[in-house]
């Protein structure tokens, strides 16, 4: 049986390896079919039927057995979840490690989480920078058709710092889909 740190390269390898075959078309299509649709199904029936403490218990037991060294918090604000990850278990040891088969490695966790949310009655707020930090929100959709504001002092103050060190982020606004990125170079 493969540890987590185990299949990180073999899973960065895929991503790309599917990517030249067949396009991001078919690489969305793993992550949707694959990842959410198969070796996370226990996820998304947990979120589905208990929501924001789901959520609470799922990225909670996952968090502490993955165990990031810089550290996380995550936290149930009104009616959203929020997650901040100071150091990705996976994209760290990808980096520490020399391992880089895939530039939207990161992408893959919108790739499967998105769809999930979508299904559970949620939609997704998440930025990462490509250096194992990244932040998430998920709330509940709105039928208005119209953004609704985010947690602004938890994804303003990691912004800030991002773009104070001019990284590349990727964000993602009121998105349940990885084809929503918004890509900002150099903080801007």
């Amino acid at each position: 049986m493969l540890g987590c740190y185990d299949f990180c390269g073999h899973y960065d390898w895929i991503f790309n390896w599917l990517k030249e075959q067949g396009g991001t078309e078919l690489l969305y299509q793993y992550w949707d079919e694959a990842i959410y649709g198969d070796s996370q199904q226990h996820a998304a029936e947990l979120i589905g039927s208990k929501g924001l403490s789901g959520m609470k218990e799922y990225w909670g037991h996952t968090l502490e057995e993955e165990a990031p060294a810089g550290g996380y918090a995550a936290g149930i604000v009104g009616d959203r979840f929020w997650m901040e990850m100071n150091d990705c278990p996976s994209r760290g040891f990808l980096m520490r490690n020399g391992i880089e088969f895939s530039r939207d490695y990161c992408d893959h966790c919108l790739g499967w989480i998105g769809p999930m949310m979508k299904k559970a009655g949620f939609t997704v707020n998440h930025a990462h920078n490509h250096c194992g930090q990244c932040y998430w929100e998920f709330m509940p959709l709105q039928n208005s058709g119209e953004p609704e504001p985010s947690i602004e002092s938890l994804k303003q103050r990691l912004l800030r710092e991002w773009d104070g060190e001019k990284m590349e982020t990727d964000r993602f606004e009121q998105a349940n889909d990885v084809c929503k990125k918004r890509v900002n170079t150099q903080g801007q």
